[in-house]
Formats: structure tokens, sequence, C-alpha cells
């Protein structure tokens, strides 16, 4: 059973920058295809970004693209999510994700490992 850790949240103003990492508790880390998802209160979980086995591939929606920044570092054993001009509405628990397959995917069931999360709040 792989255990992935979030770290990074906090509370930022708008406009402001955060980088989450995701790390997971074994050293096979690049067998997998990783991504974040978040989850605002009343709100179902949203896809935020997704990056390939091999980091060839990313795929972001159009709520984050060109603010946000999926990459990983299959040495280091880490996923990063590079967050800038964060808005009000990206304010959210910010969860890691990982699957076994060399392609990455949008939608949460298809994931299989998921961390805790970790709460990003953005203030005006």
């Amino acid at each position: 059973q792989v255990q992935l850790v979030e770290s990074g949240g906090g509370l930022v103003q708008t406009g402001g920058s955060l980088r989450l990492s995701c790390a997971p508790s074994e050293r096979t880390f690049s067998r997998y295809s990783m991504a974040w998802f978040r989850q605002a209160p009343g709100k179902e979980r949203e896809f935020v970004a997704a990056i390939s086995r091999s980091a060839i591939t990313t795929y972001y929606p159009d709520s984050v693209k060109g603010r946000f920044t999926i990459s990983r570092d299959n040495a280091e054993n880490t996923v990063y999510l590079q967050m800038n001009s964060l808005k009000v509405e990206d304010t959210a628990v910010y969860y890691c994700a990982a699957r076994v397959n060399v392609r990455a995917v949008v939608v949460a069931s298809g994931y299989d490992y998921w961390g805790q999360g970790t709460q990003v709040t953005v203030s005006s």
C-alpha cells in the first residue's frame, strides 16, 4: 500500500504563490503517473494537474492553465505543484494522487492512491 504525504499548503494573499510537494512512501516512484486534485467546501473534487510517468505529458484544466505547473523529480521521489497568481477561488484542500500506469488521466476514479490533503487558503 503506497502512502502519499503532501506538504506546502498554507495561507497566502491573492496574487501570491505556493509550492506543494508530494512524496510517496516507497522508492518506486517512477512507476506512477501523478496528479493533483482539490476540493472546496460543499463542492466536488476537482482535477488540477497531472503528469505522466516519464514527465513528458502534463494536463491542466482551463481554470489553472498558465498559473499552475506540475513537475516531478524521480531522483528525489517527489512531485510538485507550483501555484502562481493565486485567486480566492483556488482555496481548497489539495490532494496528491498516484496511479500505476505510464499515462496520466484527469479523472479521480483513475487513481489508485491518495494523500490526506493539504489546505490552501487564499485571502483577498
